[in-house]
């Protein structure tokens, strides 16, 4: 229920308007107009309580958690203190405010032509970027060529940020050489990036855990950080948000005790280390979890007896690889600025917004571009960086982060029961499976849409081309199926008979031919026909394709339906399906919620048939 009247009115012109003035709505009320809506749209029975809008406006997460449709005070009335930003336990911020006017804009770079990588470095510090996040190694930068792609660059001012999968240890002292040159305090933020648990999630590279502590001999004369804890490697695996969560804690648990063992201090240890996590366009959960991270990680830290700031976890975000699709590669770019968006709300302190070709190669000018000027436009135009944890207070937010919280630190338990992360790392890939399998099933019955992949794709598309990776990530991109299906299309069409005139038939006609050209097959449309002798002649006239799908809506299947699918048989069709629920003898039906992959790879077994 909304609060009560004030007794200090606001002053509009000359009429003073009390500030609660139309807003004393009860829960009741808004039970009754959402079921109002609900029944109208058909989605919920005449006869339903209204209270059942709960049940149907909620969405549950991969992991289980409901996410309510609105926020109200009783979700968060007993929930634990958050605190205030730049203190424990962090959950609205690590820090109280950011150094800069808004968050720290780190560019990615994984260009194996040093050359390029240079003159990319250059343009983007020029032009919004703060800081650099360099892939170096076999098949990406050089880490000979380090110095001098640094070169021009003020290594005081922009933080330095590296990941080297492979030879870690050189790639930390290349750059350890670099700063040691200039003489300089590197920037704040600046990391050697070690990570052998992230290269054993993602069975790539350096897995040996000694090398974390060679890294954080190296580092920590300089004031940087040693090691990254990259989450992206269960996510890139599809991970879900709470077992990207449990995987973080346990990594950064597994560091501490390794470096603690190697004769660091425990706040010394904590210094050392930073943390990725990634982000998608599902903005409440994105936000919810970089809060749960800080909050998370300040408990690791308290239980392990850390005793400074450095139990405020330092968060990179990146928008999510996964969510990204290779088809129709310009809805990337809403996808990453949700993403980003939600980033910034969440409290990362510097978040990389990968171009929106990231899937298709490496990324160009114009790509780089507008991914450093989304995170420009969110922080300048649209203020989003003015309010510290603006999400912070927000009923639903907070369930949301607490639930969170709550399921990640039981996983983590789990996996500390297991005997910690080196151990456990096989029970997390099988729980990470599981969770790719029920996501799969959701996208498969478009359950869980992918704008231009699954849903509205554009079969005639020329995607751009670009040069490829030198060494690419393995990543379990949410549309992959979908998009094989893509990369090999049908070569015979689906005849779409058109029943009746245009009305009886736009509906059904266009989810039909969105639905096939999903799995890359075209169709070729008939309409409008006014009975079964025009639409068998409409077929002939279109080479007679071996598969056929009725299109129309229930009066003219019930009208001349049976009689147009035995028709068409006579008239040399093989498979015959119907869009809709009909029963007029076709051999399948093109219904919402069916398993779309199922249905597209046996369509195309027809066609070929």
């Amino acid at each position: 229920m909304a609060s009560e009247p004030s007794s200090s009115p606001d002053t509009v012109g000359a009429i003073e308007v009390p500030l609660s003035q139309g807003l004393e709505h009860t829960q009741d009320q808004w039970e009754q107009a959402a079921a109002a809506v609900l029944r109208k749209s058909r989605k919920l029975d005449g006869d339903a309580d209204d209270a059942e809008v709960w049940a149907r406006l909620a969405t549950t997460t991969l992991d289980g958690i409901s996410v309510t449709p609105l926020g109200t005070p009783a979700l968060s009335r007993n929930l634990p203190d958050g605190g205030l930003p730049g203190q424990a336990p962090f959950t609205r911020g690590s820090t109280a405010s950011r150094e800069l006017e808004g968050w720290d804009v780190r560019a990615w770079f994984a260009d194996p032509d040093p050359e390029r990588t240079a003159k990319d470095v250059v343009t983007d510090l020029e032009n919004g970027v703060n800081s650099l996040w360099l892939s170096v190694g076999s098949g990406l930068i050089p880490i000979d060529a380090l110095a001098k792609i640094l070169e021009p660059v003020f290594i005081d001012l922009a933080a330095i940020v590296l990941d080297a999968p492979t030879e870690p240890v050189e790639a930390a002292r290349a750059l350890a050489a670099v700063i040691e040159d200039r003489s300089v305090t590197a920037a704040p933020g600046t990391s050697l990036g070690a990570d052998p648990l992230g290269a054993t999630m993602r069975r790539r590279g350096t897995t040996d855990l000694a090398v974390a502590v060679e890294v954080a001999e190296i580092a920590q004369p300089l004031g940087v950080r040693a090691i990254t804890v990259d989450a992206t490697a269960v996510h890139d695996a599809g991970a879900s948000d709470v077992q990207e969560l449990a995987y973080s804690l346990a990594a950064g648990a597994t560091y501490l005790r390794t470096l603690v063992a190697a004769g660091f201090s425990v706040d010394d240890a904590a210094a050392l280390i930073d943390f990725r996590y990634a982000v998608t366009d599902e903005q409440f959960p994105a936000i919810a979890k970089l809060r749960a991270a800080r909050r998370l990680w300040n408990r690791v830290a308290e239980l392990s007896g850390v005793t400074t700031a450095a139990a405020g976890q330092l968060q990179h975000a990146v928008t999510s690889r996964p969510m990204m699709s290779a088809y129709d590669p310009y809805v990337n770019l809403l996808r990453t600025t949700v993403a980003s968006f939600a980033a910034g709300v969440g409290g990362a302190a510097a978040v990389t917004v990968l171009p929106f070709d990231e899937p298709l190669g490496l990324p160009e000018a114009f790509s780089r571009r507008i991914a450093r000027n989304t995170s420009s436009l969110l922080i300048s135009e649209s203020h989003v960086a003015v309010v510290a944890d603006p999400a912070g207070g927000s009923h639903a937010v907070e369930k949301l982060t607490d639930d969170m919280a709550r399921a990640a630190w039981a996983l983590f338990g789990e996996i500390e029961r297991r005997g910690g992360l080196v151990d456990a790392m096989d029970f997390l890939r099988d729980a990470i499976d599981d969770t790719s399998s029920a996501r799969a099933l959701q996208i498969a019955t478009r359950a869980r849409p992918i704008t231009g992949v699954s849903e509205f794709p554009n079969l005639y598309e020329e995607t751009p081309a670009r040069r490829p990776y030198g060494a690419p990530l393995e990543v379990h991109r949410y549309g992959g199926e979908f998009e094989a299906l893509r990369d090999e299309p049908a070569t015979t069409p689906v005849f779409l008979a058109s029943m009746g005139p245009v009305a009886a038939y736009t509906a059904r006609s266009t989810f039909a031919a969105n639905l096939f050209a999903a799995g890359g097959i075209d169709t070729v449309v008939a309409g409008p026909t006014d009975g079964i002798e025009d639409a068998v002649a409409a077929y002939r006239e279109a080479d007679a394709p071996a598969v056929v799908c009725l299109v129309g809506n229930d009066e003219v299947y019930e009208a001349w339906g049976a009689g147009l699918v035995a028709a068409l048989r006579d008239a040399g069709a093989t498979h015959v399906i119907v869009a809709g629920r009909a029963d007029i003898g076709a051999d399948t039906a093109a219904t919402a919620g069916l398993d779309a992959l199922e249905f597209l790879r046996a369509t195309r077994e027809k066609l070929t048939a």
